[in-house]
């Protein structure tokens, strides 16, 4: 079988050594070309994350260890640093990992669903760069198809796993859609920034957000079209905020009961949502008082958290079992390309050998003979040329006693032994 998958990842190498295998986006276009310049790579893909690097290739026998040492020698890693974090998954086992890497079940959170459009951005790439032929871009075709399925008939992206993921299921369960709702955001850090990705995935309708420093705050605002505010600019806004989720690494709190009751006079007591992510915490405690306030800590996020991880586990095994499925499926597609080459040069020779007779049959023609007995000579000649060498080949068999080359003659050719 032709494929190979090789790789690092967050499992097998620390990131010290992940980030020197790394393929910048500038560079990929010609690490391709270069790979499948190589005697035994016909075609090959690059999928580069923060937590991966992976090669997927169609090569020949030797191709292992050339796709290992080029990848090595690439990077300039002396053999001791790269060998022992390396995976090499060839065949079946290739297309299992890259089923199951799209399905998001080689992710460091279980489920999460980024790594797919990773993979079609590979995909893309190695298509722009000329490496991605016929088998490749069929397995990748049959990977989005079976992560899709994966997707569509397990829970493996439905429950909440992050404190990100959580904060945004909590707000949609309250509020329902919020394509109406305006979310404050306190911070700017890695959780704020995936809160915000998350509010905006799920159509939030606007999304302000509030940090020490101002250009870091519109940076990140810019991305998902809102604004930035300073902290002390907050009581002019909180009103506003049908949600609000704090992050910051502030000593003392940002948010008081005082400001938070103001804010709901003005809003005329319409339900606030509130989550503080911050340890130590961004919002007083007594503002859980509050009649139409909803506040949570991570403490209480968790329960959700813990309860999401136990269904994804649950969603996993059903993926397991389709990927299983999907596996054989491509593996038998892959099985029956075997036959492809031999059909196509049995039917090559036959034409062949039907061009010769024919050839000398207008010859005879042209010298004058009579059709009919020409017609006679070329059914008969014809079929003496190709039933020889099968003749042969099945007496010798005979000879020989291997009768599975005789069962195999009867089952191809539907013959009744008398």
């Amino acid at each position: 079988m032709p494929l190979l998958a090789v790789g690092i990842n967050h499992k097998t190498a620390p990131v010290n050594v992940r980030e020197r295998v790394a393929f910048s986006p500038d560079r990929l276009p010609d690490a391709l070309r270069q790979l499948v310049a190589l005697p035994a790579i016909e075609e090959a893909a690059i999928l580069s994350t923060c937590n991966r690097t992976e090669v997927y290739c169609e090569v020949s026998e030797e191709g292992k260890a050339q796709v290992t040492e080029w990848l090595r020698t690439y990077h300039q890693l002396p053999r001791e640093d790269f060998i022992p974090y390396l995976y090499v998954h060839p065949d079946r086992d290739a297309v299992r990992h890259i089923l199951r890497v799209a399905s998001g079940l080689d992710s460091l959170v279980l489920g999460e669903p980024q790594i797919l459009g990773q993979i079609k951005d590979a995909y893309q790439k190695a298509g722009s760069a000329g490496t991605m032929g016929g088998l490749l871009g069929r397995l990748f075709q049959h990977t989005f198809s079976v992560a899709k399925k994966v997707r569509t008939d397990t829970a493996i992206g439905a429950s909440a796993v992050s404190v990100a993921f959580a904060s945004v299921s909590l707000a949609r369960q309250i509020f329902g859609d919020l394509a109406s709702q305006k979310a404050l955001l306190v911070g700017a850090g890695e959780t704020i920034e995936l809160v915000a990705r998350h509010l905006f995935e799920n159509g939030i309708g606007n999304i302000i957000i509030a940090n020490r420093t101002a250009e870091r705050a519109h940076t990140l605002a810019q991305q998902f079209d809102g604004f930035a505010i300073a902290l002390q600019e907050i009581p002019a806004h909180l009103a506003d905020a049908d949600i609000v989720i704090s992050s910051t690494a502030a000593p003392l709190p940002i948010l008081g009961k005082g400001m938070v009751e103001r804010a709901l006079r003005e809003r005329k007591h319409r339900p606030m949502f509130m989550v503080d992510i911050a340890v130590p915490r961004d919002i007083e405690p007594e503002v859980a008082e509050l009649e139409d306030i909803y506040l949570y800590t991570v403490d209480d996020l968790q329960e959700v958290i813990d309860e999401g991880r136990r269904s994804r586990e649950e969603a996993a095994k059903q993926a397991e079992e389709i990927i299983d499925t999907q596996v054989e499926h491509f593996m038998e597609w892959l099985t029956s390309l075997q036959s492809v080459a031999t059909i196509r040069a049995f039917r090559d020779n036959a034409e062949r050998t039907a061009e010769e007779v024919l050839h000398q049959a207008r010859r005879q023609l042209m010298a004058g003979k009579e059709p009919f007995e020409v017609l006679q000579w070329y059914a008969h000649t014809l079929n003496n040329k190709l039933l020889h060498e099968p003749t042969v080949r099945l007496r010798q068999a005979a000879v020989e006693g291997r009768q599975e080359i005789l069962a195999a003659a009867s089952e191809l050719f539907q013959l009744e032994n008398g």
